[in-house]
């Protein structure tokens, strides 16, 4: 259950559209369910609603106009309480009491206060209800109304428990700023699939992902097409900023502008100064050795990444305060990696991203770690432009899809043991996202693995198998290594052994990493740490020739875009969207 709270200075004007048919005709037999006294007029139940509706007006201001210039300007307040979809059908004397208990928790009208604030409950839909009232009480005061949305978030946590309605995830006050129903029905006439509040958020995120400096991050803003405005002090210094989306104008025609901070509360400019601040990680020349050369740049950098996201997911598993800040460098992972991926991959890792930046905020603040190693992977990624969906682009992208779901799930369980029910969903919604994108990215070079293993001389893949079979932690996973489930592992294993490791040594390694229990699938966890691990080929094309003994190269990519000096990025959509232009070089 959903409750929605503005203030506002008409009352009729408000009646007028809740008993009216809607901007899309979507009103339905409007009629109280409830009011101060319960005998209020009913527009909806009498043969001259005009009338009606003007009488309801005089008795809701009554108050006010005996207050005069006491009265507050934006006398009145207004609360839509809307059930969750799925929810049962709520009946009109259901919906009484659900507005009785709201305004009795928020201070309108406590129970037994004969003082309280006239009220009506408007039902003009099946599934949500309208409660407006008038800001001055009976004794001609104004009522307290502090944390008037907190109170009634929380009666409606009350309510859903105590009528049987799905229960939804409590609040902290974190949350991105949703958009109003004007902006809502603004994008629907306007036919965007969203509203220019949302893909805002969504560019300005993405700007900052892996940026330099403030100069680089309003570079990105206007490279995206975006319009931003700077709010400057008598000094000159700069104060905040505006930003706003070609064409989208109020009715005067002017540009409909968004300051950062009404975005999102972590997207104000002295919080992106603060996360500017403290720099990305200098990165070393790759070395060539291992065939690193032969690799596209963003190959290399999702690699890279997979070790950095590996490390995060670690300091997550550690259960400390600190282990906070990790959220907002794997935000910006998790931004980069969408703005570059391959169209097959990139709706689940956009949703990925979007689901993310909820659980990047929360009140637990961290003031010592370092994301600057996330920061940097962010910044490598997107510098080496767009990546293929095949090759050793898609191979190494399936490598961090993989780590990024357990990153996911790791980020669910330190904030559920915190109690922060919003920013665990969040974290659960993105490890779903992040298991389809794993799903599509890996099918090609995962099958090519398990090719490999099956083709494998017996005696070779007996050994290996056994290996296996001797290493696994646990009996589940011995009967799992029993099956051709293990194939892609046994080829890796021999993959390793020829590339000069020891395999029983280094598939040790790949497991002590970090725990294997909320994988989908132990065994495709296991090959991308040992090919990382092992500098093996993410890709290891469809050929099940093997190098000689004893050679310290792996086998060559099938990757053909190894030299290339711009890659080329995946087909671009229209330029008219921000959050489609093609990522910065």
């Amino acid at each position: 259950m959903v409750p929605d709270i503005g203030r506002g200075s008409r009352t009729h004007g408000l009646l007028v559209y809740l008993y009216g048919p809607g901007k899309r005709e979507e009103h339905t037999d409007a009629h109280l369910v409830g009011s101060w006294d319960g005998f209020a007029p009913d527009p909806g139940r009498d043969t001259d609603p005009q009338v009606t509706l003007t009488r309801l007006t005089a008795a809701l201001d009554l108050r006010v106009k005996q207050a005069g210039d006491r009265a507050p300007g934006k006398h009145v307040w207004h609360c839509s309480v809307r059930t969750a979809p799925g929810d049962r059908p709520v009946s009109d004397e259901e919906w009484k009491t659900i507005a009785q208990r709201i305004v009795h928790a928020t201070g309108i009208a406590p129970n037994g206060d004969p003082d309280g604030c006239r009220w009506i409950a408007v039902r003009h839909a099946e599934d949500h209800i309208h409660i407006v009232a008038t800001l001055v009480r009976g004794d001609l005061r104004n009522p307290r109304l502090n944390y008037d949305f907190n109170k009634a978030q929380a009666e409606c946590r009350r309510i859903e428990k105590e009528m049987g309605l799905r229960r939804l995830n409590a609040g902290d006050g974190t949350a991105a700023k949703n958009p109003t129903s004007a902006e809502k029905f603004k994008a629907e006439r306007t036919g965007r699939p969203e509203t220019s509040r949302e893909t805002l958020r969504e560019a300005v995120r993405q700007a900052i992902a892996g940026a330099d400096d403030e100069k680089e991050f309003f570079t990105r803003l206007h490279e995206a097409g975006l319009r931003v405005k700077m709010r400057h002090a008598p000094s000159g210094d700069a104060l905040g900023y505006n930003v706003s989306l070609p064409g989208d104008r109020n009715r005067h025609g002017e540009p409909v502008w968004y300051p950062g901070s009404k975005l999102a509360p972590d997207l104000s400019l002295p919080k992106i100064r603060l996360r500017l601040a403290e720099g990305i990680t200098e990165r070393a020349t790759l070395p060539a050795a291992g065939g690193r050369k032969e690799w596209s740049p963003p190959a290399r950098e999702r690699r890279s990444a997979t070790g950095i996201a590996e490390h995060a997911a670690v300091l997550l598993d550690s259960d400390e305060d600190e282990a906070a800040a990790q959220f907002v460098g794997v935000g910006e992972l998790l931004d980069a990696v969408a703005q570059t991926s391959p169209a097959t991959t990139r709706t689940d890792l956009v949703a990925a991203a979007r689901a993310f930046e909820r659980a990047t905020r929360s009140h637990v603040q961290a003031e010592r770690a370092d994301i600057r190693a996330l920061r940097s992977a962010a910044r490598g990624i997107i510098q080496a432009g767009g990546a293929l969906g095949r090759g050793e682009d898609g191979g190494t992208t399936a490598m961090l899809l993989s780590t990024l779901v357990l990153v996911a799930l790791a980020a669910a369980r330190w904030h559920s043991a915190r109690g922060h029910a919003q920013q665990a969903h969040a974290s659960r919604q993105t490890a779903e996202h992040l298991r389809t994108a794993y799903s599509q990215a890996a099918a090609t070079p995962m099958q090519a693995l398990r090719d490999h293993g099956r083709a494998l001389p017996e005696a070779e893949r007996r050994t290996h198998q056994a290996t296996i079979r001797a290493v696994l932690p646990d009996d589940a996973m011995r009967a799992d290594s029993s099956s051709t489930k293990t194939d892609a592992l046994t080829a890796t294993l021999a993959q390793a052994e020829q590339a000069g490791h020891d395999p029983r040594a280094l598939l040790q390694q790949a497991i002590d990493m970090r725990e294997l229990d909320t994988a989908d699938d132990e065994n495709d966890v296991l090959v991308w740490r040992l090919r990382r691990l092992a500098q093996l080929p993410a890709h290891p094309g469809n050929s099940t020739s093997r190098p000689q003994t004893g050679a310290s190269q792996p086998e060559a990519s099938t990757n053909r875009t190894s030299n290339r000096t711009a890659p080329t990025a995946a087909a671009r959509p229209a330029a008219s969207d921000p959050r489609n232009r093609p990522p910065r070089r």
